[in-house]
């Protein structure tokens, strides 16, 4: 079951990037993450509300606001310095992905994210002793060889990733995505998905008020015009859906943070489809190939994965 919800979240992580994209077209990127982080506030208010006034309308439930599972208990000031934490990196890789995407091809920022998983495949191995099969490694293996091969096909599009700052915005967004995804299995070990993602948006949300109004102050001259689209509150629903189903999924003993991380990058599939239809982008022959060979990588897994249990 936590490897159909990693699948889950993948799909929604997808139309996640698209609407991204198509918001951030010519526009204002912190605004548009303010709104994100607003609406997903506003989503999950109930559950906040339920904690906050001790209702226990979902007691019971998978969304339960409850910090802990089965009768745990963790500190409250423990419970939510952890997911304040979290905000604070999640929070840092959007920054820098939003900007990276706003500038850059979808089609060439889809793969470099897709390069998260082995970071945190080297991570988990070292943090949780996870051990991969070998249908496992192969599929692994093979998403690695077509990640190689799509970030050359950028090459085509003339961006050089050694002096291009959206480049290395969009490396430092999968670096600091990577460094979430193992400290999201350290914390779904002992706190609940509701929990987590219900307090996670508040915080984000109260983040980017303070950073939004202090650059506004000191940036009010030299900003690009925040325009309403609205494919920014679709960001919000989107990203919202794929994070409940990624947490769910961690929050089972027996998943593996490397391959939930891996199966979640294939959200590249759906991103790139969308940029084809919807945002026209160039050499998508080229791309195609590799996409393929993400779809028999995430194969291989998930036999590797049947095998296992």
């Amino acid at each position: 079951m936590w490897l159909i919800l990693a699948f889950v979240s993948a799909a929604f992580l997808g139309f996640y990037d698209t609407s991204k994209k198509a918001s951030l077209k010519n526009n204002a990127v912190l605004p548009v993450l303010l709104l994100n982080t607003v609406f997903s506030t506003v989503i999950f208010s109930p559950f906040l509300l339920d904690y906050s006034l001790g209702t226990a309308w979902f007691s019971g439930t998978v969304f339960d606001t409850e910090p802990c599972a089965d009768g745990g208990h963790v500190p409250a000031l423990r419970a939510h310095g952890l997911v304040l934490l979290k905000s604070i990196i999640v929070l840092s890789s959007w920054i820098f992905g939003y900007f990276g995407l706003k500038h850059l091809p979808l089609t060439l920022v889809g793969p470099i994210n897709a390069t998260r998983p082995v970071l945190v495949l080297v991570g988990a191995t070292l943090l949780f002793g996870e051990r991969l099969n070998v249908y496992q490694w192969a599929g692994i293996l093979t998403t690695i060889l077509s990640i190689y091969m799509m970030s050359r096909a950028g090459k085509k599009e003339d961006i050089d990733f050694k002096s291009n700052k959206w480049i290395w915005c969009v490396a430092a967004a999968t670096t600091m995505g990577a460094v979430s995804g193992l400290y999201d299995k350290f914390v779904m070990r002992e706190l609940r998905p509701m929990f987590v993602q219900s307090w996670f948006n508040f915080y984000q949300m109260l983040i980017m008020i303070v950073v939004c109004a202090v650059l506004r102050y000191f940036k009010r001259h030299d900003t690009t015009p925040f325009k309403w689209r609205w494919a920014i509150p679709l960001i919000s629903v989107f990203i919202c859906i794929a994070d409940f189903a990624y947490l769910s999924s961690l929050s089972n003993p027996d998943s593996m943070i490397s391959v939930v991380s891996l199966v979640r990058r294939s959200s590249v599939i759906i991103s790139f489809l969308c940029a084809a239809i919807i945002f026209k982008e160039r050499n998508l022959r080229t791309k195609a190939f590799d996409l393929v060979l993400i779809l028999v990588g995430m194969a291989l897994i998930w036999i590797g994965t049947n095998n296992v249990s």
